[in-house]
């Protein structure tokens, strides 16, 4: 019944190359659809298997390539408008590069995609296997660009399942195994070409599955979860073009102290300030943090962003102090923005006078890595600083696992675009992968408490100042995902490899382009 539906939209497409194109590219619009703020998995069932479809029956793998790589710039392109808004701060500066930005990364992200059909195409010879090798290798392709490059896992296809109990699912097989599992639930509409009604019924029972091992996961909201921290999450809502701006440096600051002052109904134990929020640098001693301590109180701690100097290198850092003001930890951001907090090959680069958007022209340096960090009556944390939460791999911390995810971030280079619901809801997968609680404080949002099933407890509104008070659950047990990482997830995909190259199934359709 699909396949018949589609042979005649093949039909109508001809040999008409650019209506190919067009319809890719709406495609891949369709299927952005499932990222967050929509978060809607329309893409899934229509995107997926049409796609899979269209390239399975042009005459070359160019061709496939091509519907591939128009795809996945319309899907990079629309999930990731907000790349132009950062551009946009200092104008003057900035402007010009945005369309090159916004294209470059748009185009360059597609060839993973275009590179995923032509090669699934390329070794076709039947439609069952083509379907599982096209899951296969078009999740590969997610995978490598994830880690390529310094990588970049901005907006996998499995993250369309953030609001629903599928999504519980990462936690057993990971945000790339999430994304075979929905590539993979959407070719199925290709399946059983010769039994009418059998592909529906299939990928209803599929996902039918997973929704309810999902749910069966998934605990009733309105049970109180137990918690042994109160946090006060401090959202100065400070505009980035103003930000920096020395008439406006000392309201943003002076605002956040006193949200930080504010009255509590409940006594907080920890209050957390997002990336950057601390106006002057961090000297040899914590001496002039004394007003962020005093702010907080006799029994809080307070973690806060803020720029270090070591000798000549600069680092995006955060800073814990105890109850008495006292120095509990420093952690350096790790894993920075290229071309935002650094420009890759600066040493042969700066005669240009290239610099990153967020830092002086020396950008900023890297810190030592993912850390855990532990204070005398507070839960051990592990350390985020805004990118570093998009990376599946940073949470993982073996044996010395943390008992909440700590995330301070500076969305305002987002602005009011779609980017920081994204930016969150990345924050909730890394949740319910590693089973553990998440506090996020974000400079204009949006600043959260997370249980460990990625369900957001309480949070504040985007380009809204002001504080939140809430307690964070207590973590579950070290999930699957935490023990093994992506082995399973690399294991899965080498068993269906060959499978699909090996097996041969009875209903298989062959390639008849």
């Amino acid at each position: 019944m699909i396949i018949t539906q589609l042979e005649k939209l093949i039909s109508w497409l001809g040999h008409g190359q650019k209506r190919m194109w067009f319809l890719a590219v709406l495609l891949g619009f369709v299927l952005a659809l499932g990222q967050a703020p929509i978060s809607f998995p329309i893409g899934v069932f229509i995107s997926v298997p049409i796609l899979g479809y269209c390239a399975f029956r042009v005459q070359t793998w160019k061709q496939a390539f091509a519907i591939g790589w128009w795809a996945g710039f319309g899907y990079f392109g629309l999930s990731m408008v907000w790349l132009i808004e950062p551009f946009m701060v200092e104008p003057e500066k900035f402007a010009v590069l945005a369309p090159f930005a916004f294209f470059g990364m748009s185009g360059g992200l597609a060839l993973f995609w275009g590179g995923a059909f032509a090669i699934s195409r390329k070794f076709a010879t039947g439609l069952g296997r083509y379907i599982i090798g096209l899951a296969v290798v078009w999740t590969l392709s997610e995978y490598l660009r994830s880690v390529l490059f310094t990588g970049f896992p901005w907006g996998l296809p499995g993250y369309t399942w953030v609001k629903t109990p599928i999504a519980q699912w990462a936690s057993v097989v990971g945000p790339f195994g999430l994304t075979f599992i929905t590539i993979f639930g959407g070719l199925l509409l290709l399946s059983f070409p010769n039994r009418r009604y059998m592909a529906p019924v299939t990928t209803v029972i599929f996902f039918g599955v997973l929704l309810a091992g999902g749910a069966w996961r998934t605990p009733d909201q309105d049970i109180k979860q137990e918690t042994n921290l109160r946090v006060r999450l401090v959202q100065p809502n400070a505009p980035q073009h103003q930000k920096w701006d020395p008439e406006w440096m000392g309201v943003f600051f002076r605002r956040a102290l006193e949200l930080t002052s504010e009255p509590a109904k409940q006594p907080v134990d920890l209050v957390i300030w997002p990336e950057t929020s601390v106006p002057f640098a961090l000297q040899d001693n914590a001496g002039d943090l004394e007003i962020l301590s005093d702010a907080a109180g006799p029994n809080a701690h307070i973690i806060a962003g803020i720029r270090r100097f070591d000798g000549n290198k600069l680092y995006n850092s955060l800073v814990h102090l105890d109850q008495k003001g006292g120095l509990v930890s420093v952690y350096d951001k790790s894993h920075l923005v290229p071309f935002g907090e650094y420009v890759p090959f600066s040493e042969y680069l700066s005669g240009l006078g290239l610099r990153g958007m967020a830092a002086n022209l020396q950008g900023f340096s890297s810190g030592a890595g993912p850390e855990v960090i532990t204070a005398t009556d507070l839960p051990s944390y592990l350390a985020m600083i805004c990118y570093e939460a998009i990376f599946p791999y940073f949470t993982q911390t073996g044996s010395n696992r943390p008992e909440f995810l700590l995330h301070i971030t500076n969305d305002a280079w987002f602005g009011d675009t779609i980017g920081p619901f994204q930016h969150l809801a990345q924050v909730q997968f890394r949740a319910i992968e590693q089973g553990l609680p998440a506090a996020r404080a974000a400079n204009t949002g949006i600043s959260a408490v997370i249980d460990p099933y990625g369900r957001i407890v309480s949070r504040l509104k985007l380009n809204a100042a002001g504080s939140l008070d809430a307690d964070v659950p207590v973590p579950l047990a070290p999930t699957l995902y935490a023990q093994l990482g992506d082995l399973p997830f690399i294991v899965m995909m080498i068993f269906l490899g060959l499978v699909a190259k090996y097996v041969t199934f009875r209903s298989d359709k062959p390639y008849s382009g």
